[in-house]
């Protein structure tokens, strides 16, 4: 498999790639400055040769480009259905989602994966390693060739990126074991349980070239995964974190070495203030790779709500560099995403990556509030819910109570009613002065009032 058909191969030949342009067009760039940037790694496509000939409608994920927002989707052992996956798919896509992860650990993963990828305009990634267990009665009976095998299958399937936990070695194990919670990543903990039973070394480490050979064959790119990631407060940016993080910088040179795409996952909770320090870490070691952020949470007190104490740390990391963002919905730690929740995460996260990109000073990003509050001034009720975020919410709320059409222009919502809008007294207030002759202009400082005899 010498044939090299990625992305970053083409443009560090120099050639600019249909999918370099349509990510051009989507991100209002030069198409040169994306060439260079997939070329630098600072860019990356996933865009897998199989998909990019179907459905797939290429995007970018870096800091030049917006940032990206990923839904998880995926069946478990308690609940496994290809359409009830597809419907997750729709909702994720319809309401934002750039790209989306199938992370299935139940039954008919190849059926599941299959119809997600045909039917997905955006990218696909999974977690290789979690077909591979369903193979084998225990963890340890899992032999290197067989990840290897399951990679390439996939690979051909059309999958655009996998999340590989090639960074967790054994060294780092003692580190995260005297953690209040632990390894909390389930592809980390089933390599853990591994080295820790056959007392080798990760085979994705020590078999990363022949990885990295399938990946070039087929354009998929690598998410290294952040085994040792922090899974509570007490946890975070401790030293099985960042020793990991290490071994991803030697992995991501060895990976461009080789012209192969690469983002760097990052941790799942995080205090706020210990945001931007992690983002400046990731961005030293791993060379200005993209990350790709679970999150992070920045408290954990709020089982139910985590879409949202997640969100909070999801603007601030984008904000200060990350170029995706990973959702989570409100069923995280607390059972299987349905469609609804997979809405509620999708949304929270749409809000924190637009957020970051207004803080970033994005050109153009603000066009859109702008809009919409000038709608909102204007009474303008139809244009406010066609520039929502999710139109269907707001407009479902404002009809609760005022459903009729002539409430559509009404100057007054069932908040304040007719006699109580600030905007509405606002409209009135400027009306009444354009009616007035302009008021006299005040005297300056200083000057000395003339009074009459």
């Amino acid at each position: 498999m010498s044939d090299c058909v990625t992305q970053m191969c083409h443009a560090r030949r120099g050639d600019v790639t249909a999918a370099m342009r349509r990510v051009a067009e989507r991100e209002s760039l030069e198409p040169e400055l994306v060439r260079t940037e997939v070329a630098r790694g600072r860019l990356i496509i996933p865009a897998n040769v199989h998909h990019l000939a179907g459905r797939l409608d290429p995007m970018g994920i870096g800091t030049v480009a917006g940032v990206k927002i990923n839904a998880n989707i995926g069946n478990s052992a308690v609940t496994s259905d290809v359409e009830g996956e597809l419907e997750k798919l729709h909702f994720a896509v319809h309401f934002g989602a750039d790209t989306v992860m199938d992370l299935s650990t139940g039954g008919g993963i190849d059926e599941i994966r299959e119809a997600i990828i045909a039917a997905s305009p955006v990218p696909i990634g999974t977690v290789p390693i979690y077909q591979v267990i369903q193979s084998v009665d225990d963890v340890g009976d899992i032999t290197p060739q067989m990840l290897l095998d399951n990679i390439e299958h996939q690979a051909r399937q059309g999958v655009d990126y996998i999340t590989v936990h090639c960074g967790v070695l054994r060294e780092h194990l003692g580190f995260a074991l005297g953690r209040v919670t632990g390894i909390v990543s389930r592809g980390g903990s089933l390599l853990a349980a591994w080295m820790t039973q056959r007392r080798e070394q990760n085979p994705l480490y020590t078999h990363f070239d022949e990885l990295l050979e399938i990946a070039r064959a087929h354009d998929v790119s690598l998410s290294l995964g952040d085994g040792l990631r922090p899974g509570s407060l007490a946890d975070a940016s401790d030293k099985a974190q960042f020793a990991e993080l290490e071994v991803l910088g030697e992995l991501t040179t060895r990976a461009w070495a080789r012209d192969v795409q690469v983002m760097i996952e990052g941790p799942g909770h995080i205090p706020m203030h210990q945001i931007e320090m992690n983002v400046r870490k990731e961005q030293e070691i791993c060379h200005e790779a993209p990350f790709y952020t679970l999150g992070p949470l920045v408290t954990d007190i709020a089982p139910g709500y985590d879409h949202i104490t997640s969100a909070i740390g999801a603007a601030m990391i984008g904000w200060f560099g990350a170029s995706m963002l990973c959702y989570v919905t409100p069923k995280e730690h607390l059972g299987l995403p349905n469609c609804q929740d997979v809405r509620e995460g999708v949304i929270a996260y749409k809000i924190a990556a637009h957020a970051a990109d207004i803080a970033r000073g994005r050109k153009g990003s603000r066009e859109r509030d702008d809009a919409l509050s000038r709608a909102r001034f204007a009474f303008d009720w139809n244009e406010q819910f066609r520039l929502s975020l999710d139109p269907e919410r707001a407009r479902a709320y404002h009809d609760e109570t005022l459903p009729a059409e002539y409430f559509k222009s009404a100057e007054f919502c069932s908040m304040c009613g007719p006699k109580f809008c600030s905007m509405h007294i606002t409209r009135k207030i400027q009306e009444s002065l354009e009616n007035q002759p302009p008021l006299a202009a005040a005297p300056a400082a200083g000057d000395a009032l003339v009074t009459g005899r």
